[in-house]
């Protein structure tokens, strides 16, 4: 039954995507002739990707009654607004040059132009669901005397290429040889154009996105991807190594020596994690809030594997408007589930007394810090009338989607786990009292261990985020999720593997409060990918501007934040797993 449950919600979930992609249910065949519609979709700074603006925001010229293409709810997280362009791009329809529209420009239209040129705005269009960009002018300047020479294209060539009865591709040329001077500050006239070729291509239509794809699977960019793999693997396998040394001789001497009568005990760093058995196992402070960690980690988990399942089947390829987008939203709503249940059960097994209280915790631990960044966010772009800006109808959706399917989720994941009536397995007796903790050295507290801790983990992805970011904050293409998902397993691995070395070092020196130890740890990486962050932002992009600089460290902060609450789990649970094997081969009196 649950396998069915979760091959049904798959199921759903790629219909959702695909149907998301393909609202307007074309089939993609034409005949000679037919009209094939152009969207307009936004305009923006070239180096602010969040920065974006409707297309007739600046003074294009418009039809009488642009009429806004229905969007999907992944489309306009996007900031998508697609709206009805003036160009007629008839199917297999040549056009040497057609005049678009005549209109004199005002001096506020002029220098708004030139403000958008200066910025190195660009344009993006749907064509048959294919995008298109061009740059709305260039920039000359005059080397000898300093000045700045700003031109606006007037004249745009559309070459589309196509298969029998369908569109292959699409590109846009702007020719800087037909430009109008906007320098000045004063009434300019001007005469809009565009000219059509259609060329025939034997690419079938299967495989008209590879275009996009092709810059990411180039031979010197898969060089650089494998080269991290290696490099991860390596790590992976030095810590391999490294731990199997101190489980084969470290632990096994222990074993051997605590399973006689007449053990020594006067080997004090071997045998020190033997004497606080009563303590190992004493709960940590704040179980409420640890609880929750440890529910909100494992919903991230899942919503990361199920996210990576869909991308290596393929929803998620180029363009694929706002596939991505609505996945994320609808997963995080199905595995809310997951979030209440492992919470409470945890939280009850931890001898925890307010279940109802620790679940509305989980609920709001991740989707609280989201909620109020995208509050201030989207209050931004609304100042900014940018499109990121969601529309009251979207923000309802939402907040239906969270009221109908993600809190009731979570109320029926929390009284599954409040029934499992699971007891928390301790293969050793507490003490009354906690046992007194050594006086340790300052490279064995938690910010010294935790750096230590999250630089491994990061060592082994740092390459593969650049090209991540480059994705999601720039203008190039990621797809091949192969090797994400493999750096993503070597993460997971690497995490566990250093959060349980590390864990064995703090109970040899006879420090039993590890649980919180080995969330904080585990989740460091979290923190590393932060100060990435910062430096990609200052030395490897271009971004600017309040309100760019307001969405890039608000989303990453968010970001940082769940890789954090994942990764600490899968420390925890690790570190766990690894502390019950060790004190359940030993004899604990």
């Amino acid at each position: 039954m649950a396998r069915a449950g979760a091959s049904a919600v798959i199921a759903v979930l790629i219909l959702a995507c695909a149907l998301g992609a393909r609202a307007d249910g074309s089939d993609h065949k034409y005949k000679e002739g037919d009209h094939v519609p152009l969207y307009a979709n936004k305009v923006g700074p070239f180096h602010n990707p969040s920065e974006t603006y409707r297309y007739y925001d600046l003074p294009f010229c418009a039809p009488e009654h642009p009429k806004d293409k229905r969007e999907a709810l992944g489309e306009v997280l996007n900031g998508d607004r697609l709206v009805d362009a003036p160009y007629e791009l008839n199917f297999k329809e040549d056009m040497n040059s057609k005049n678009l529209c005549k209109k004199t420009l005002t001096k506020e239209e002029v220098a708004k132009l030139r403000d958008a040129v200066a910025k190195d705005y660009y344009f993006q269009m749907y064509y048959d669901d294919l995008p298109l960009w061009g740059f709305l002018g260039k920039m000359d300047k005059d080397r000898e005397q300093g000045d700045a020479k700003y031109l606006l294209f007037k004249h745009i060539h559309f070459d589309i290429m196509y298969n029998d009865n369908r569109i292959i591709e699409i590109n846009v040329q702007t020719d800087p040889n037909v430009a109008v001077d906007i320098t000045e500050d004063k009434e300019v006239p001007i005469e809009f154009s565009y000219s059509v070729t259609w060329k025939k291509t034997d690419i079938p239509f299967e495989k008209r996105m590879e275009k996009y794809s092709k810059s990411s699977s180039m031979p010197q960019h898969l060089e650089i991807h494998w080269f991290s793999i290696i490099n991860s693997c390596v790590t992976v396998l030095l810590l391999t190594g490294f731990l199997a040394t101190i489980l084969m001789r470290v632990l096994k001497n222990d074993f051997i020596k605590y399973s006689h009568e007449d053990e020594s005990l006067e080997d004090q760093e071997e045998s020190g994690w033997k004497y606080i058995h009563g303590d190992v196992f004493r709960f940590p402070k704040q179980k409420s809030l640890f609880a929750a960690i440890i529910g909100s980690g494992t919903q991230l988990l899942a919503l990361a594997i199920f996210i990576f399942l869909l991308a290596l089947v393929g929803v998620f390829y180029p363009y694929n408007r706002g596939a991505l987008f609505t996945a994320l939203v609808v997963i995080y709503a199905l595995t809310s589930g997951i979030a209440g249940y492992t919470a409470t059960s945890f939280y009850l097994q931890l001898e925890g007394t307010n279940w109802v209280r620790n679940l509305i915790f989980t609920g709001c631990l991740f989707c609280g810090p989201l909620f109020l960044t995208f509050c201030f966010l989207n209050t931004v772009a609304i100042a900014y009338s940018a499109t990121a800006a969601l529309p009251f109808g979207t923000i309802i959706v939402i907040i239906l989607i969270w009221a109908l399917v993600t809190s009731p989720l979570l109320v029926l994941g929390g009284i599954a786990g409040k029934n499992s009536n699971t007891e928390f397995q301790a293969p050793c007796r507490t003490t009354k009292y906690p046992r007194e903790i050594p006086q340790l050295p300052w490279y064995r507290s938690t910010i010294p261990q935790m750096a230590m801790a999250g630089f491994l983990p990061f060592s082994a992805i740092y390459i593969e985020l650049y090209y991540i970011f480059a994705s999601i904050w720039g203008h190039k293409i990621y797809t091949i999720y192969s090797i994400l998902f493999i750096v993503f397993i070597i993460l997971i691995i690497v995490t566990a593997f250093v959060t349980v070395a590390l864990t064995y070092f703090q109970l040899a020196v006879e420090d039993h409060e590890w649980w919180w130890r080995s969330v904080l740890c585990g989740g460091s990486t979290g923190i590393f990918i932060f100060f990435y962050c910062i430096y990609y932002y200052h030395a490897r992009s271009d971004m600017s501007g309040f309100m760019q600089t307001s969405f890039f460290f608000g989303y990453m902060t968010c970001v940082c934040y769940g890789f954090f609450l994942m990764l600490g789990t899968v420390g925890f649970r690790a570190s766990l797993f690894f502390v019950r094997h060790i004190y359940r081969s030993i004899k604990c009196e």
